[in-house]
C-alpha cells in the first residue's frame, strides 16, 4: 500500500516508484517479511526494519534473540518517540500481543511477563529477548516499528530443536477431535506439531501410516516406506507433499476439526530434568509405578519426556517399561534385532492390561529435585516379610531403602 498526495516533487516521484516495486517484487526477493511504506510529501524519510533471513533457532529453557533493526532513508529523523511492538502470529490474520516499547516505557504481556525485553544494542536496535523458551513460543514473530505517520514490520520465525512423536489414547486409533488432540499432545508434555516440524521429522526418517491432527488443522502423515495401505507404491499423485516414489508426506488437508476424529502428532524439546529406566527387585503393575518413582524423587514419565531423552539425551535400554498414560514403551538409540529391529526410534507395546502384564518403569526427575534414595532401592513391607510366596497384597508394598 503506497499513499501520496497529488504534487509530489522528483525525489517523491522516485520514492513512489521504489515502493511500487518493493509490493510488486516476487515473494522469494523479501524473503518472507512484510513490507508496508507510507511515503509523504517531499523526500519520504520511511523507517524500514530489517529482520534476519531464515529463522532463528531454540530449544526449550533456552534464551534466544529474535534480530530485529530498523533506520530511516533520510538521516534527519532520530529514534526518539518511536514505538517498538512484537506481536506473535497465531493464525494468517490473528495476532498476539508480546512486547511494546515506546520510549522508557516498556510492557511485556501474557506469558512473555518475566521473560521478554529488548536487547538495546544501540540505536535502531529493536531486537527481542527471550528467555526460558517454552514449547509455545514456537511460531512466527513480528517486530514493527512505528514512528508518527511511519511504520514498516518484519517477521522472525523462531524454530525449536526437538523431535515429532504420533500419539493416541488408550482408547485406539482415530478417537481424537482437533482439540482433543491439542489436550492429548499437552498431557504428554508437548504441542501439536507444526506441518514443518512434520515435514522435516519425514527428512529424518519418520515413517507412520496413520493420519494425525497437526497445528493448523490440517490431517497428515508421513511415509517413507511406501506400501498400499499407506497411500500406495508412490508414483505420479500419490507421494504427498515433497514426496516422489520413495514415500512423502501424505496430506488429507483442512478437515472439520469438531467432527472428523484422527490421531495426533506431537512436538516437544529438550527436558530440564533427566529420564532413568527403574527397575524394581520385582515387577511392578501399573498401579504401583508412581509409588515406584516417587521413592526416587521422580514421576512417572510422559510420552513426550521418554522421545525427548531418546532423542535428545540419547536414551536406550531394551526394556520396556510403563509410562504415564498407561502405555509401555521403550527407546532404541542402537538398534539392535533382540531389540525390535534395525530402525532406531521408541517402541511402543501399546496399553497392557494393568492388573496383568508387569513391567518396570521410566520416571522424570525434575531438575533440582533430591534423590531421596541414592544408595538404591526396592519394595517390601515395613516390618519384614518379603514376598512370602506372593500371599500378600502387592497393593500394599511400600519402597524400602536398600
Amino acid at each position: 500500500m503506497v499513499c501520496a498526495r497529488a504534487a509530489l516533487g522528483p525525489g517523491a516521484l522516485w520514492a513512489v516508484a521504489w515502493g511500487v516495486l518493493l509490493l510488486t517484487a516476487p515473494a522469494g526477493a523479501q524473503r518472507g517479511r512484510k513490507k508496508v511504506v507510507h511515503v509523504l510529501e517531499g523526500e519520504s524519510g520511511s523507517v524500514v526494519v530489517q529482520t534476519a533471513p531464515g529463522q532463528v533457532v531454540s530449544h526449550r529453557g533456552g534464551t534466544i534473540v529474535l534480530p530485529c533493526r530498523y533506520h530511516y532513508e533520510a538521516a534527519a529523523h532520530g529514534h526518539d518517540g518511536v514505538r517498538l511492538k512484537w506481536t506473535k502470529v497465531v493464525d494468517p490474520l490473528a495476532f498476539t500481543d508480546v512486547f511494546v516499547a515506546l520510549g522508557p516505557q516498556h510492557r511485556a504481556f501474557g506469558s512473555y511477563r518475566g521473560r521478554a525485553e529488548l536487547q538495546g544494542d544501540g540505536p535502531g536496535d529493536a531486537s527481542l529477548v527471550l528467555r526460558n523458551v517454552t514449547l509455545q513460543d514456537y511460531g512466527r514473530y513480528e517486530c514493527e516499528v512505528t514512528n508518527e505517520l511511519e511504520d514498516d514490520a518484519g517477521m522472525v520465525k523462531l524454530d525449536l530443536e526437538g523431535v515429532v512423536f504420533p500419539y493416541h489414547p488408550r482408547g485406539g486409533r482415530y478417537k481424537l477431535t482437533f482439540a482433543e488432540a491439542q489436550r492429548a499432545c499437552a498431557e504428554q508434555d508437548g504441542i501439536l506439531a507444526s506441518a514443518e516440524q512434520l515435514h522435516a521429522a519425514w527428512r529424518d526418517g519418520l515413517d507412520w501410516c496413520n493420519a494425525g491432527w497437526l497445528r493448523d488443522g490440517s490431517v497428515q502423515y508421513p511415509v517413507n516406506r511406501p506400501r498400499e495401505p499407506c497411500g500406495g507404491l508412490g508414483g505420479t499423485g500419490s507421494a504427498g507433499d515433497g514426496g516422489d516414489a520413495n514415500g512423502g508426506v501424505r496430506n488429507y488437508g483442512y478437515r472439520h476439526n469438531a467432527e472428523e476424529r484422527y490421531d495426533a502428532f506431537c512436538f516437544t524439546s529438550n527436558l530440564p530434568g533427566r529420564v532413568f529406566f527403574l527397575k524394581p527387585l520385582r515387577p511392578v503393575p501399573f498401579s504401583g509405578a508412581a509409588r515406584a518413582c516417587a521413592a526416587r524423587g521422580a514421576a512417572v514419565a510422559k510420552v513426550g519426556q521418554l522421545f525427548a531423552a531418546w532423542k535428545l539425551q540419547l536414551l536406550d535400554r531394551c526394556t520396556a517399561g510403563w509410562l504415564a498414560d498407561g502405555s509401555a514403551r521403550y527407546p532404541i538409540v542402537n538398534p539392535r534385532m533382540r531389540c525390535g529391529g534395525r530402525r532406531p526410534g521408541v517402541r511402543s507395546l501399546g496399553f497392557p492390561d494393568a492388573t496383568r502384564r508387569l513391567f518396570g518403569v521410566y520416571c522424570y526427575r525434575a531438575p533440582g529435585a533430591p534423590d531421596p534414595a541414592p544408595g538404591g532401592w526396592g519394595w517390601g513391607w515395613a516390618g519384614g516379610g518379603g514376598w512370602a510366596g506372593g500371599a500378600r497384597d502387592p497393593a500394599a508394598w511400600t519402597p524400602l531403602r536398600v
